[in-house]
C-alpha cells in the first residue's frame, strides 16, 4: 500500500474491467477511497468487493454515462457520503470497426455519446465540486487515435479526438480554479475488447502479431502500465500539468 492518493476521494468509470479496474485497485492500494463506476452493476461490485478484500477502500456503483442524471447522481452521492471529490477519471468507452460509408448513424451517435458526451457530463458535474472545495483533478482517457487515424475505426478515432481538445479546453477554462484536467492516450492494450475481437477472429495469432507490430515495443500494452499513468495525471506529482496528453504507447506514434 502507497500514499500517494491518502484520503482523495476518487470516482472512476468505466470500473469494472480492463484499464479502469486496474485504476481503480490502484488508486485503492494508494490510499484513496475509490467509487468504482460502471454500466455492469455487477462487475463494479466484484471490483469494489476486491478491493475491500485486499484492504482497500472502494463502493460500488451502477452508472450510464450518457445520462445527465445518472451522472449527476454518481457525482451527487459521492459528496453526500464523503464530503467532497477530489479525483474524477473519466474512463468508459468503447469502439466498434467500419469507415463512415460503413457506420449506421444510431451507432455513431450512440458512441459519441458515451465516448464524449460522457467525458462532457462528467466535468459538467464535477467541476462546480471541485471549485467549491478549492481543487481536484481530472484524467480523461482519450487514445493514441486522436494522434493518428487508423484504418477502419472512424467513430473511435473521431470520439477520442474530441475528448483530447475537450481537455484541453476544460483545462484552460478552470485553471484558475485550480482543478487540473488532462488525459491519457493508451496504444493497443489487453483488455476485454481485445480478447473478444481474438475469440472471433479466423487467425487470432495473426490478428495479435499485428496489433503487436504497430507498437514499437512488439506487445501490446498492459492494463496496470495505463493505471500507472492515470495514477501520476491524479496525484500531486502532475501539480504542473493541465492540459496534457500523456501518450503511453509502447512507441507506436514515435514512428
Amino acid at each position: 500500500m502507497g500514499d500517494r492518493l491518502k484520503g482523495k476521494i476518487c470516482i472512476v468509470t468505466g470500473a469494472g474491467s480492463g484499464i479502469g479496474e486496474r485504476t481503480a485497485v490502484t488508486f485503492a492500494e494508494q490510499g484513496a477511497t475509490v467509487v468504482v463506476a460502471d454500466k455492469n452493476r455487477e462487475a463494479a461490485e466484484r471490483v469494489a468487493a476486491a478491493v475491500r478484500s485486499a484492504g482497500g477502500r472502494a463502493t460500488a456503483r451502477e452508472v450510464d454515462v450518457a445520462t445527465s442524471a445518472s451522472v449527476r447522481a454518481l457525482v451527487d452521492d459521492t459528496v453526500a457520503a464523503h464530503g467532497r471529490l477530489d479525483v474524477l477519471v473519466n474512463n468508459a468507452g468503447y469502439g466498434f470497426a467500419g469507415s463512415v460509408l460503413e457506420t449506421e448513424e444510431g451507432d455513431w451517435d450512440a458512441l459519441m455519446a458515451v465516448n464524449v458526451k460522457g467525458v462532457f457530463l462528467g466535468c459538467k458535474h464535477a467541476i462546480p465540486v471541485m471549485i467549491r472545495q478549492g481543487g481536484g483533478a481530472i484524467v480523461n482517457t482519450a487514445s493514441t487515435t486522436a494522434l493518428v487515424g487508423i484504418p477502419d475505426r472512424a467513430a473511435y478515432c473521431a470520439s477520442k479526438g474530441a475528448v483530447a481538445a475537450l481537455t484541453r479546453a476544460m483545462a484552460l477554462d478552470h485553471v484558475d480554479a485550480n482543478v487540473r484536467i488532462n488525459c491519457v492516450a493508451p496504444g493497443t492494450v489487453e483488455s476485454p475488447y481485445f480478447t473478444e475481437m481474438f475469440r472471433a477472429s479466423a487467425d487470432p495469432a495473426a490478428l495479435r502479431a499485428g496489433l503487436e507490430a504497430r507498437q514499437a515495443m512488439n506487445r501490446l500494452g498492459r492494463p496496470q502500465e495505463i493505471a500507472n499513468a492515470i495514477l501520476f495525471l491524479a496525484s500531486d506529482e502532475a501539480s504542473f500539468c493541465t492540459g496534457s496528453m500523456l501518450v503511453v504507447d509502447g512507441g507506436w506514434t514515435a514512428r
